[in-house]
């Protein structure tokens, strides 16, 4: 018999012993195992801090593109695991939630990577100015954690479960050890096999014991974090755990809860509120066979719709299948095991002993291309209680599986005190039409809960449902759901950084947090900033502009060509009881001026301007004030390119506007400081600046020719088949195509690839070796053209001298490539560039 193994310092090995028997959900057959005897969990844990040490050194943005890539890689390799996660009994539409939503979890911390630094750890908040000449600062920075997290998983989402939780630590620059529960570890077992084959992660970023470890908390450290998700009784005993107090570890709780969804009075039968309800909690009570810890379990109605809503809902669980979840036409597949279906059974008979069973009180049904007995088929029980506010029952037994209670309520306060009568819940809904009603109840539940939907025919089409945890914002809840939060975006990485404050100089914490910090020391660039690509510009690079006097004809023209004829700008008369003297600049006058000042007017490698994140205008700008600006590179953001832009940067310029006139004196100054010319305005602007391109290498004539000396016909190729003559003349057909000569085909790459496709001549990436192109066989070399190979190299030069006078004579021309699409002479020159590497390389010549 298999056994399902685990991945522990480096390398995939089997426990000792028999194990514990997994069964096949549907078919009830005994396949694997899962025994964790034999590990020596001290050393694993020990594993994972000592790796952990490079995924700590990466950047934010080095952790996100990881993420990003190991997403893309599993999702090629998604149709395997649904096979897998048939045996759990998921249906296809359940498995995408666990399969796919966990994938898209890795994507969305991916994209988190925009908001963090460009460096190993967190820039946190704004600078506190602890001084009052601001030379004594403090800042907050987090920095990961040295220690592993430990993740302790629930069966109903082996893969989700996992995902939500590794891509958060990941992001963070933490390693895991992931505990999936025993009865679907084999399904964890087979998406780590391809985590760890595609080699994206760096080794000891993950580690799996497939299987329940009773002594996993016994070695852990003050710098680990622990996670749990499953029952609130189990969670209880671990969260009090001596190891946990001793060390001061943190752990994060996600235990079941008995959510709540409340139908609206407004929601009366034939309004689309009423239908979205009953479709809300049939999805929720069958979807994973109501396995999930975000289920609907108690269904709060008003008095007077109580039997509209259950004969609604008995409606649509009659048109529920169940059966065998591979095929089409079921709905609804089975339970993990037979255990769990009799503990489901059992949580069932204490509700019903103050409830009613109302729907699914047998036994006796047809699981679809499946035997009902052998399987964990269980059909969906609906139970009402009318003493909601006397008996408790419903309230504090969970029933996990397809199984929720209808209970009536008067008022809206009523309902909200049912809700809470949970002690906690991950989730809660509210369906009505009325905001009214929906923000009372929101703003009075939110204490117990940890998510509130409001659903209603608006949001309806594009909500994403009660159920649904999501990456951007916090899962978990207070009281019986764990008081834990995960996920949160950016609140949710935190929880693996380790916060401390930094006090020091402003010019101190500069180099400390990679920010500029006011009033720190400039760093005077010895150029134009603006003539530096993104990475030799650096925070606290800073250029002083010269000076420009105010005019008065300035702010009237100003005024006339914005339109903009506020009081302060226009009519003098009115300025009695204002702050202003007289005639003021306008601020965006003021702003538009520095740019003026500060501005490099040659082509460079600034892009574009991006934006504007913050202004604030200090004092007053009159007729006569003269101003200068300091423009000082504030921090630097990585970004992705997109499109038809080349990759780059974006760079946060502070902007300080100074006044030379007015007179200061007088000013009282701290000890120690010298005398500066008063700040009138200062603004963050953000600008679209180039990276180096220093992948190719530039094809000059000298460069071609140069490569062309040193190949010969005994130059080997470092991948394919070609001879240097095949691919001189490869080269030379394509600059038949480059220069207008053979435009007689129809573009290869199919239409909706082609933008991609062509927009990637814009980026620094070489051509994968070996790509094949359209017009040539794979692993067939076409009969050569010229006689020998110093003719090929004439042709060669020659039909690059006949692309060249064509661009030179055709600026505007755009051709068509067999790959590329359509190409103007720019994109013809990226292409020829990322061509001539790709085959110069291929024989060594460059």
């Amino acid at each position: 018999m298999n056994k399902t193994q685990h991945y522990i310092q480096g390398q995939w090995q089997s426990g000792n012993g028999e194990g514990i028997p997994v069964f096949d959900s549907i078919t009830g057959e005994h396949f694997t195992s899962t025994t964790v005897e034999g590990l020596d969990v001290p050393s694993i844990l020990q594993y994972g801090r000592d790796q952990g040490a490079t995924l700590r050194k990466m950047t934010f943005q080095q952790r996100g593109n990881m993420l990003k890539s190991l997403a893309l890689y599993l999702e090629k390799r998604k149709q395997a695991f649904y096979e897998i996660s048939y045996r759990t009994g998921a249906t296809k539409r359940d498995s995408w939630v666990d399969i796919e939503g966990g994938f898209g979890n890795l994507f969305a911390n991916a994209s988190l990577r925009k908001l963090f630094p460009n460096q190993t750890y967190h820039v946190e908040g704004d600078p506190i100015d602890l001084s009052r000449g601001g030379r004594f600062m403090a800042h907050h920075i987090m920095v990961p954690r040295e220690g592993v997290a430990v993740h302790i998983n629930a069966f109903n989402f082996p893969v989700w479960g996992m995902l939500e939780k590794c891509a958060v630590n990941w992001m963070a620059g933490m390693p895991a050890v992931v505990l999936p529960a025993p009865q679907t570890a084999y399904l964890t077992e087979a998406v780590v096999r391809e985590i760890i084959a595609s080699g994206i992660l760096p080794e000891g970023s993950l580690q799996l014991i497939s299987g329940t470890a009773k002594n996993i908390l016994d070695t852990v450290e003050s710098q680990d974090v622990v996670t749990f998700t499953g029952s609130a009784k189990i969670g209880r005993i671990l969260k009090n755990h001596p190891q946990l107090t001793a060390e001061s570890v943190p752990f994060t709780m996600e235990a079941d809860s008995l959510n709540a969804a409340i139908l609206g009075k407004d929601a009366v039968p034939g309004t689309p509120e009423f239908d979205l309800f009953v479709k809300e909690v049939r999805n929720e009570m069958t979807t994973k066979c109501g396995q999930k810890c975000t289920a609907i379990r108690r269904i709060v109605v008003p008095q007077n719709l109580v039997g509209d809503v259950q004969n609604a809902l008995i409606k649509q669980l009659d048109k529920v299948t169940i059966g065998d979840p591979r095929l089409r036409e079921v709905r609804m597949g089975s339970l993990v095991s037979d255990a769990q279906r009799n503990s489901v059974r059992e949580q069932v008979a204490k509700i019903s002993e103050s409830a009613e069973i109302v729907y699914g009180n047998s036994n006796d049904f047809e699981a679809i291309g499946a035997d009902a007995q052998k399987g964990a088929f269980m059909k969906p029980v609906l139970l009402r209680e009318d003493n909601p506010l006397q008996n408790e029952a419903a309230h504090i037994t969970e029933a996990f599986g397809p199984v929720s209670t209808i209970m009536p309520y008067d008022t809206l306060e009523d309902a909200i005190t049912l809700a809470k009568m949970g002690k906690g819940s991950l989730v809660s809904s509210i369906v009505t039409n009325d905001d009214k009603i929906a923000k009372e109840y929101a703003v009075n539940a939110a204490t117990h809960h940890g998510r509130i939907l409001i659903l209603n025919r608006e949001s309806a089409k594009q909500s994403t449902g009660h159920g649904s945890p999501l990456p951007g914002l916090i899962h978990g809840g207070p009281g019986r759901a764990g008081g834990g939060e995960e996920m949160g975006g950016m609140r949710g990485i935190k929880h693996y950084l380790q916060r401390c404050a930094i006090q020091g100089s402003p010019t101190t914490l500069t180099e400390v947090t990679g920010i500029y910090q006011p009033k720190a020391a400039y760093k005077e660039a010895s150029q134009h900033p603006f003539k530096y690509h993104w990475e030799d510009i650096q925070p606290g690079m800073s250029l002083k502009t010269h000076n420009r006097t105010i005019t008065d004809t300035d702010i009237v023209n100003f005024g006339n060509i914005t339109w903009d004829h506020f009081y302060a700008h226009t009519d003098t008369t009115s300025l009695d009881g204002s702050i202003f003297e007289k005639r003021t600049a306008h601020g965006y006058f003021i702003i538009s001026m520095a740019a003026g000042l500060f501005v490099y007017p040659n082509k460079g490698p600034v892009a574009a301007n991006y934006g504007l994140e913050e202004i604030r205008f200090l004092r007053p700008i009159y007729d006569g004030d003269t101003l200068y600006v300091r423009l000082t590179c504030k921090q630097k953001v990585d970004r992705d390119s997109r499109g038809q832009e080349h990759p780059s940067g974006i760079v946060k310029w502070y902007v300080e506007i100074f006044d030379k006139n007015v007179d200061n004196a007088n000013a009282i100054l701290p000890e120690g400081a010298e005398k500066e010319d008063p700040l009138v305005c200062i603004a963050t602007i953000l600008t679209m600046v180039e990276k180096k391109q220093e992948v190719f290498t530039e094809m000059t004539n000298e460069t071609i020719q140069s490569c062309l000396h040193k190949l010969s016909e005994d130059s080997k190729p470092l991948w394919g088949i070609m001879t240097p003559q095949h691919m001189l003349e490869h080269l030379e057909y394509t600059y038949k195509i480059a220069s207008g000569e053979i435009q007689d085909f129809d573009i290869a790459t199919p239409e909706k690839y082609l933008d991609v496709v062509h927009d990637s001549l814009y980026n620094f990436e070489k051509f994968p070796q070996n790509s094949k192109f359209p017009t040539l066989e794979k692993d067939t070399l076409a009969p050569l053209v010229h006689e020998d190979l110093q003719t090929a190299k004439d042709k060669f030069l020659e039909q690059r001298f006949k692309y060249l006078a064509f661009f030179k004579e055709n600026p505007d021309a755009v051709l068509k490539n067999l790959v590329f699409g359509e190409l103007n002479k720019y994109e013809s020159y990226l292409l020829e560039r990322k061509h001539l590497n790709h085959h110069f390389e291929q024989f060594n010549l460059i």
